[in-house]
């Protein structure tokens, strides 16, 4: 569970009433939709499936669950099971979705002024997860990346899986204030993209350029060159730059 993800469940579920046993499941659940292995709208397992994955009884998940419909993180349909409604861009510990705030920073901050951003915050967010990431953590970070491997056209799924990718990296680093600032990023660039710019930037072409330099990055992070991985990210914002200005 990452640090951003404890606090949150413990700032959430700290009502001494709670069961410690119904607590740590419904923590487990709600830092599994922050770090989006449930996303938005998707369903969670069945009941039965999660007690058995979290050696509880059931009706520990029930009540678990029963939390978390009460802090509207899930919803549950009759006859087709629990699914997440919370957004997972989030101030954990104010409780104040990013989203929330990233419509009115969208909309005074320029794509250029994006790319600055990223250009500070993206190559020394690299360094330091680098130095902070445990083997299992650039596991999923190569899983993101095999899926990144598998498109050939889908322009928005790729662009998902790009911020994907770099937000764990931020997850990796162990600083919160990184993994935040890191989430408001995301949300901007989601506010500042259209679906018809991201299929002219990422073109089959394109697409095919960027999953050898991701993969290069991917090599190069695992091996803990920091040196490589730091260039390879900048040669990436350097190739979104040069995009962005055939945009305009």
């Amino acid at each position: 569970m990452n640090i951003v993800a404890k606090d949150a469940g413990s700032a959430l579920f700290a009502d001494i009433s709670i069961p410690n046993t119904v607590r740590m499941v419904a923590e487990t659940l709600f830092a599994r939709i922050i770090s989006e292995e449930y996303p938005l709208d998707s369903r969670l397992p069945a009941e039965r499936n999660l007690s058995a994955e979290l050696g509880v009884a059931r009706n520990t998940v029930r009540e678990a669950l029963d939390l978390l419909e009460g802090r509207n993180i899930i919803s549950r349909r009759a006859g087709s099971g629990s699914f997440v409604t919370f957004q997972a861009d989030r101030d954990a510990e104010s409780g104040v979705a990013v989203d929330e705030h990233s419509d009115m920073i969208a909309a005074v901050t320029s794509p250029l002024q994006l790319q600055v951003m990223r250009g500070i915050l993206e190559p020394e967010m690299v360094r330091l997860a680098m130095i902070n990431m445990a083997p299992r953590d650039i596991e999923q970070l190569g899983e993101v990346l095999s899926k990144m491997d598998a498109i050939r056209t889908d322009a928005v799924a790729f662009a998902r899986l790009e911020q994907e990718f770099f937000m764990k990296l931020a997850e990796g680093t162990g600083n919160p204030l990184v993994e935040t600032c890191y989430r408001m990023i995301n949300a901007v660039r989601r506010k500042n993209s259209r679906s018809a710019q991201q299929k002219r930037q990422f073109s089959p072409k394109r697409i095919e350029d960027s999953q050898r330099r991701f993969n290069s990055l991917f090599n190069a992070i695992a091996l803990r060159d920091i040196e490589n991985a730091v260039e390879f990210t900048k040669l990436n914002l350097i190739d979104d730059q040069r995009m962005f200005m055939q945009e305009d």
